[in-house]
């Protein structure tokens, strides 16, 4: 039962990656460089209210430390697919995008 658990959870993550480097929203945030200061900004803007002005939390999550927890992918999806309320669905331009997660790689 926990091998079939295990294996669910890498074939989810897999798939994830799979979509992910498919879609051409994703695949151009990837190959731009972001600028983290735009980054903090956007995340001021947009983040804050809930994840707390230094990312450490309040209604949701901490973000401190979250690349090293999720993947481009799996992030810029939590961004914007809205799959995980109250967090709202966010579309961002490629190069808000970019940016935004720039600065989630400094926290």
């Amino acid at each position: 039962m926990a091998l079939a658990i295990l294996l669910a959870f890498l074939l989810g993550i897999f798939a994830v990656r799979i979509v992910g480097a498919s879609d051409p929203y994703v695949k151009t945030v990837l190959s731009l460089t972001g600028d983290p200061v735009q980054g903090h900004a956007i995340f001021q803007i947009n983040c804050a209210g809930c994840h707390g002005l230094e990312a450490d939390g309040r209604v949701g999550p901490s973000l401190q430390g979250v690349s090293k927890h999720k993947s481009p992918y799996g992030l810029i999806h939590q961004v914007i697919s809205g799959e995980t309320p109250p967090m709202p669905k966010f579309q961002p331009s490629i190069q808000e995008m970019a940016d935004l997660l720039s600065y989630l790689e400094t926290l």
